[in-house]
Parts: C-alpha cells; sequence; structure tokens
C-alpha cells in the first residue's frame, strides 16, 4: 500500500460526500485526491487509471466553474438524458475502452488493459456528467466502482478497493438525493 493512499481515500470520500450535497467545495478536494491517486497508480502499473487522474484535476477546474457559486440561485441545475442516449453512450464507452486497450496491452506493461480502459473511458464521461449534474452519473458510477474494486484487489490496492465499495453506497445515496432536488426543481 502507497504510503499517500489513506490520505487520497480520504480525500475522495470527502470530495463525494460534497458532490452528493451540491457543494463548490468537492472540486477542490477532487483535485487534491486525484493528484495523490495520479503518482499512486503509477507506481501500481493502472497506466489508464494514473492517465484519468490528469482528466479529473481538469474537471474539477470545469466543475469548481460550472457549479458556480454555492447558492441556489447561482447554481447549476440537476438535468438527465434519455435512456436512449445512455444506451449509445455505453456502446460507445466499451468500443473506445476495448481499442485502448488491446492498444495497452500490445505496447505497455498495463495490468488488466481493456477493464482498466473501459472504466477509464466510462470514468472520463460519468465525471462529465458530475460536472453538468446530470442526475444518471449516479449510475454510471455504481457499474465503473463494481468493476473498480476488482481492478483494485488485483493491485493489492485493497484500501482503495473498499473506498470503491463505500462510493456504490454513495452512489446509491447521491442518486436518491439528486433525484429527489431534480424532482423539487420540476415542482418549481
Amino acid at each position: 500500500m502507497s504510503g499517500y493512499e489513506p490520505l487520497a481515500v480520504t480525500l475522495a470520500l470527502a470530495y463525494v460526500v460534497f458532490a452528493i450535497k451540491e457543494k463548490r467545495i468537492a472540486w477542490i478536494l477532487a483535485a487534491a485526491s486525484a493528484a495523490l491517486y495520479l503518482r499512486i497508480f503509477f507506481e501500481v502499473g493502472l497506466l489508464m487509471e494514473a492517465s484519468l487522474q490528469l482528466f479529473y484535476i481538469l474537471m474539477a477546474i470545469y466543475g469548481w466553474i460550472a457549479w458556480g457559486r454555492d447558492s441556489t440561485n447561482t447554481q447549476l441545475p440537476i438535468q438527465r438524458f434519455s435512456p436512449q442516449l445512455h444506451l449509445k453512450l455505453l456502446l460507445l464507452v466499451l468500443i473506445i475502452g476495448t481499442l485502448f486497450g488491446l492498444v495497452l496491452g500490445r505496447f505497455t506493461h498495463a495490468n488488466l488493459p481493456i477493464a482498466d480502459s473501459i472504466t477509464t473511458i466510462a470514468a472520463l464521461l460519468a465525471t462529465w456528467m458530475v460536472a453538468r449534474k446530470v442526475l444518471e452519473n449516479w449510475l454510471w458510477w455504481i457499474g465503473i466502482d463494481l468493476v473498480s474494486i476488482v481492478l483494485y484487489l488485483n493491485r493489492g490496492l485493497d484500501l482503495t478497493a473498499l473506498l470503491f465499495t463505500g462510493y456504490v453506497v454513495l452512489a446509491i445515496a447521491g442518486w436518491l438525493s439528486w433525484r429527489q432536488q431534480y424532482r423539487a426543481q420540476l415542482q418549481c
């Protein structure tokens, strides 16, 4: 286990809790956690997961800007995507992730390159959905987190696997909270 892993886990958990509450500080916590995980994942050979952390840092900046101020008058509203769009996005994620995984498997020392790539591509999309406040992001995260648990256990990142187990629970809580907020928005 990396010496940075406990701090990265703590910051990542705090990010999700504040994201569920729709608080802008979530994006600062996300950037700090991602910076630590960039190093951790590179050390254990999960190259796509490591590169994903760079994207998370950029998305943290974008999320900070997109979410505006914390007052409800200036916050970005929660939105929904159609089931058809989600199905198309899932197919695209599987195709692109598999292609990346095949390339990584052939030309690098990456571990579990197809699973690593698919979860990474899906996480790119889901992170963008969080920043845009798409309600279904939480459903995407449940699937991503379940696959990621297996990846991390395989690489000996037990604490991170435990974190992602907690993420599944938090994603369910996020879905319920944002769905309630979305329904309240529709009443206005």
